[in-house]
């Protein structure tokens, strides 16, 4: 069985969606972060490319850079540009490029499941790009980069997201400048969310698309708060980190 837990996401409010949404950490150097945020505060490339606020001097591993992350994402929710969601829920996300849509539903995946490989890898991992993440999120106290996912086809998980998207309308809807669409619907009901998280527990396995150093950093940060925890239960957040599960495409 597979594991996907609703959790209580942390998100920019609808009106700053666009500006707050970048692309991933690892996809731009950082000469090129600072140009694409430049004039734009709420980018959240100041949060998982901080370095673009401190002298190019500074060392992209130095622990100031960590920090920073920190400082910029606690600054983000005290302005208002972020905020986080009264309940846990699952959220479903959507991509459309060239007239196809591709999508997903955010959730939380366990750490548990990575270690006895019920989540599957097919790279193998850097210690120094895992030590940056596994920083990056102790120091933030988040997960600010999602995992992607995916895992073999189910009828009742499509179904599910197909009507959900139907019949209820999207939360974000924006096309960012390189001509792709997103569009996010939080999934507000818990009885759908109980039915697709049941779904799930009939799905094998999960496989890992992109985001080895992230699920291991995950994995590595959850085993030593569960070491310092003298009453740890299984159900602390630092059992669980952030995933995007890619379904199917239209």
């Amino acid at each position: 069985m597979s594991t996907i837990r609703p959790f209580r996401a942390i998100r920019p409010k609808k009106e700053h969606a666009e500006k707050v949404a970048s692309r991933p950490y690892d996809v731009l150097s950082s000469e090129e972060a600072r140009v694409e945020a430049k004039g734009n505060p709420n980018s959240f490339l100041h949060v998982v490319k901080s370095e673009i606020d401190l002298p190019e001097s500074v060392d992209h591993y130095d622990r100031k850079v960590y920090e920073k992350a920190r400082d910029n994402f606690n600054s983000m929710i005290k302005n208002g540009v972020l905020f986080q969601d009264e309940k846990p829920m699952l959220y479903i996300y959507a991509q459309t490029m060239n007239g196809r849509t591709q999508y997903g539903i955010m959730g939380c995946a366990a750490v548990e499941e990575y270690e006895k490989n019920i989540i599957k890898k097919h790279e193998l991992t850097r210690k120094d790009k895992e030590d940056d993440r596994c920083n990056h999120v102790e120091t933030t106290n988040a997960n600010t980069g999602v995992v992607f996912l995916t895992y073999r086809d189910h009828d009742g998980v499509n179904k599910t997201v197909t009507e959900w998207t139907n019949n209820n309308n999207s939360e974000y809807s924006f096309t960012a400048i390189d001509g792709i669409k997103h569009e996010v619907w939080p999934i507000n009901d818990s009885k759908v969310v109980d039915k697709i998280v049941g779904y799930f527990k009939e799905i094998p396995e999960l496989y890992i698309a992109d985001g080895h150093h992230r699920s291991a950093s995950a994995y590595r940060v959850g085993a030593k708060k569960r070491s310092e925890n003298p009453n740890h239960r299984g159900d602390e957040e630092y059992n669980f980190f952030l995933q995007l599960i890619f379904l199917h495409l239209i």
